[in-house]
């Protein structure tokens, strides 16, 4: 990549068993010189007994993305996220308002049926609860309007396609 080329940050969020990691992993394949964080990397890096409370534990991870992230894009590398935005994207956003870079974030939505079949599929039925909560919370944010994306009945090669090739997604950094 071309160190004066536009880099690009893909920040994809969603519910619990909404498609996240299956989405960032095709998108690191199909994103030339790009890299993934997975938060949730982040959120298991604790003894039992260290563990901080919920909100220390996810300031730390969002300090740890952004980090990261600054890093990654000083070795030119578009960078892929794959983690649940609640109330951080103007905070995390605006640490890159003076770079020439494009965030593109996608907030991942599902049918409340496909999200409950989904995570009884891969073994999780105790994410359901909180899958649905952030399922509400997440489509009804005001900032995620114009970058909410349903992929109950989408294969996965067609959501590539549109979040590579739509600039609807593109986030307004002078928002």
């Amino acid at each position: 990549m071309d160190k004066n080329q536009e880099k690009t940050i893909y920040l994809i969020s969603g519910p619990c068993g909404v498609g996240k990691s299956t989405l960032t992993k095709e998108l690191l394949r199909n994103v030339k010189k790009s890299a993934l964080i997975k938060g949730d990397d982040f959120l298991s890096i604790y003894d039992k007994d260290s563990e901080p409370p919920w909100d220390e534990m996810l300031m730390i991870m969002w300090k740890n993305i952004l980090s990261l992230t600054q890093n990654l894009l000083q070795h030119n590398f578009n960078v892929i996220i794959d983690t649940v935005v609640e109330d951080e994207l103007e905070w995390f956003c605006k640490h890159f308002a003076y770079l020439n870079l494009k965030i593109k974030y996608v907030v991942l939505l599902a049918e409340e049926n496909i999200l409950i079949e989904r995570l009884n599929r891969r073994g999780d039925p105790f994410l359901i609860d909180r899958s649905l909560f952030l399922l509400n919370k997440l489509e009804r944010e005001p900032a995620n309007s114009k970058h909410l994306y349903n992929t109950s009945y989408k294969k996965p090669a067609e959501i590539i396609e549109d979040i590579l090739n739509s600039s609807s997604f593109i986030y307004n950094l002078a928002t």
